[in-house]
Formats: structure tokens, sequence, C-alpha cells
């Protein structure tokens, strides 16, 4: 018997190993390493129907919407969703659970011999190695494939067509909003981004479209013309005609493509989680060839729904949200959420950016929402420095409302501080956000300190 230890120092080397590799922040515009890997690997990503997701924000959560109805209805399910929280092994998930330490190490073990020798051919070629999330996205496939599942709901990396994840053909391809992120690597208009995210609607597919700008609106429909896919438009074949918000999330009413869904309960809070959980439903619909999800499977999916890193409650008393919003759509988003869903009378955040990111525009989409701010620098080498975040808080929010913290723990302490010293005290709450990193860094940390 393997000593659980062992299991865990393998895991550790495989995961410096993985990350060692190019990262999943750099793309190179080529399906052709990860298509070798899996020809390799025999193709598993052929072994089960795909429902692919990309969009600007909200893939993770609609994906994980989709996979929770889909458990409801009786199917096995893979999720493979970027970028983890805390754990690489946090993207690949089956039914409804990450796959273990133990797991990932042997599927690892598996396919390395097959992605050396891509290595070595692209290498011989002049080109690069495998990237860390091309080797991780044949893992998920391969994992799917071993398990097996029943059907496989993806998250795109970045972009869509030139996308690791795009290898598997999609069945039901869901777009949701494009906006503006990433334009050094998927264009500087919302057309530009909207023509690359297009990619994944494959030819004959069932395409569902969440709200769109014009300038989307136009490029999308070229695609699944030219592919002669059927397309569910929100908007035109859907729509949420009602929504309320609850204790713990919020009820909708979804008239779909083949039924309506009325007192639907989503245990998540926003317009934009009602949005992205209007077309789950209609993926589901879509993958069932156009036939309504029955009631209480909807009832029983969403009841089983968890989402990690979106607007998570980590502590009380102060009570503590963690949310992964990276760019100004998802602030916007979160800004409107917080203050329509809770009933903060003070509100301290806690902010780490990428230095890629629009920060300016992230910082003044979340000002309305906040009343103080605490500037950090999350764990992450692409973390815009604290002195350089903090003059640009400054200018959004002016001096009186900034605070520095150099640790990203002491960052956080400081927040709860605030809260607590605010005179609304049982009103008062700390939303910890700018990015994926930041989100997850501070989950690990509240987790810590609730178990010690």
């Amino acid at each position: 018997m393997v000593h659980p230890d062992a299991h865990l120092s393998r895991y550790a080397e495989v995961t410096a190993e993985l990350t060692s590799r190019w990262p999943e922040s750099h793309i190179e515009p080529s399906l052709s390493r990860v298509t070798a890997l899996l020809d390799l690997l025999g193709d598993p990503q052929r072994s089960f129907p795909v429902i692919t997701v990309t969009g600007t924000n909200g893939k993770s959560s609609t994906a994980r919407m989709i996979a929770a109805l889909l458990r409801a209805l009786g199917l096995r399910t893979g999720v493979f969703t970027s970028p983890h929280l805390i754990e690489p092994t946090e993207r690949i998930e089956i039914d409804g659970e990450p796959i273990d330490a133990e797991t990932f190490v042997r599927i690892w073990d598996e396919i390395a011999p097959f992605a050396e020798m891509v290595d070595t051919q692209s290498a011989a070629e002049g080109g690069v190695a495998l990237s860390f999330f091309e080797v991780i996205t044949a893992m998920g496939y391969a994992a799917f494939a071993d398990a097996p599942i029943d059907v496989a709901v993806i998250e795109v990396g970045m972009g869509g067509t030139w996308d690791a994840t795009s290898v598997a053909a999609a069945q039901v391809a869901v777009v949701l909003t494009v906006d503006l992120d990433h334009m050094d690597y998927l264009g500087s208009t919302i057309a530009d981004i909207a023509r690359e995210k297009s990619g994944i609607i494959a030819p004959g597919c069932a395409a569902v479209i969440g709200r769109q700008r014009p300038e989307a609106t136009h490029v999308l429909s070229e695609r699944i013309e030219s592919v002669d896919a059927t397309a569910a438009w929100e908007g035109r074949q859907f729509e949420i005609t009602r929504r309320d918000i609850a204790v713990g999330g919020q009820v909708l009413t979804v008239d779909g493509t083949a039924g309506v869904y009325d007192e639907v309960f989503v245990p998540a809070f926003g317009e934009h989680q009602a949005h992205n959980a209007g077309c789950a439903i209609v993926a589901v619909e879509s993958f069932l060839g156009g036939a309504a999800v029955p009631a209480d499977v909807v009832e029983e999916g969403f009841a089983s729904l968890v989402l990690p890193g979106r607007l998570e409650v980590v502590r009380r008393g102060p009570t503590v949200l963690i949310d992964a919003a990276h760019n100004p759509a998802g602030a916007r988003a979160l800004a409107a959420t917080l203050m329509e869903a809770f009933a903060f009378t003070h509100l301290v955040a806690v902010v780490s950016v990428l230095s890629d990111k629009d920060v300016l525009g992230i910082l003044a989409a979340l000002e309305p929402a906040v009343d103080e701010i605490v500037i950090t620098q999350n764990m992450s080498p692409r973390a815009m420095g604290v002195d350089d975040l903090a003059a640009l808080a400054v200018e959004v929010f002016g001096a009186d409302r900034v605070e520095v913290a150099g640790s990203f723990a002491g960052a956080v302490d400081v927040a709860i501080g605030l809260a607590e010293e605010a005179d609304t005290y049982a009103a008062s709450g700390v939303i910890v956000t700018g990015s994926v990193v930041t989100a997850g860094q501070a989950r690990a940390l509240l987790r810590r300190e609730e178990r010690a």
C-alpha cells in the first residue's frame, strides 16, 4: 500500500512540472500540438458528446449549471473549467467532484510519454513544447474517457477557434455575452473577439446565444449560417421573463425554446446569473434534441448547484465574500449584484488585479458599490504591484478611501478590521476580488483559518 504522503509528494512534483510549461496566459494560434497529442491518445475527446461554453464572463457558472441539470437527468458528467482557484485538480470534475490528486497523477503519468513525443517533434520543426493548458486539456479529455462519462461540459479557456478545448467538436455550443477582454490575443473590437469565440460553433451543432451587442450578433450570425448550425438566441427564441430576489439567490421565470419554466430557484446572485441560468436550461433543451427539461429536473439540478469563487460567502461576522471578477464587465456585474442582493451599509473591498487587465476600468466599476478599498498583491507573477495599483485606486476612490497592505493575508485582516470598526457592524461586509487568483488565494486563506 502506498502511503498517502507519497501520493501528495508525487502530486506536487507533477504540478510543478506542468506549471513550468508555457503558461495559459500565452497562446499560439495553432491546434497542431494538442491535436497530435490527442491523436496519440486515441482521440478520447470523441468518446462522448460535448457541450462547449464560451463568452467573456460567466463561462464557469454556466458550465456548472448545465452539468447540474444533466446530472439531475441521471447522466454522468465531466466538467472542464479554467483557471483553477486553488488546485489544478479543480479543473477536471467527474460527476460533480474534482478528480483527486492520485487520479491527476495517474492520468499525467499515462500521457506523459506521448506529450514528450509531441514536444520532441515540435522542437524538431522549430516549434514550442505543449503548453500547460494544452496538456491539462488533454488530461481532462483522457480522464473523461477513462471514467467513462455520458456527456462533457467544456469551458473554453480563451477565445474559441484556437483554444485547445476546440479539438472536441461541440454538439451544443453556448456563446455568452461577448465583451472586451484578452484584447492582446483576441482582437481590439467586439466584432474581432466575437469572431474568435464563434469558432466553437461546429458544423451542424446547436448554438445557444446569450445577450449580445449588435456587432457581435452580426459576426455570430455569419458563423451560424456558414456552418449550417441551428441557433436559439436570447431575446428571440428564449428569455428571462421574471426575476425576483430571494433568500440565498433568486427566483426566475424562463421562457425556453421548448417550455416555460416558472418559479425556478437559482442559488446564485445577480442579473447576470439569471441570464446564465436561462442559457443553461436552453443548452440542455438543445442537448435533448429540442425537448423540454422536466420541471423536477430543473428544480433538483439548480438545488445542487455550487459556484466556487462566484460571490461565495467564506466567512460570517462580518460577512466576507469572494468573487473572481477580473475585467470591467465582470466588475460591473459584481457591483450591481452587491448593491441589489446584499443589504451592506458599509462594504470594504480587497483588490489585487493582474497588470495586463483594464485596471482603471475594474476599479471604476467597483467604486459605486464600495465604501473603502484595501490594495494588495496576490501571488501571481502577473499581479500589478501594490504601489502602482494604489496610485490608480486613489485616482478612482480618493486617498481617504484607500488603504494599502503589502501582504495578502494582512490586507484581508485590515479589511475585516475596517468592517468591524464601522458603525453599522451588523451590516458591514468585505468583498475580495480583482482576479481569479485573488479569489482563490482568499478562499484558501480563509478556509485554513476556519479549520484552525
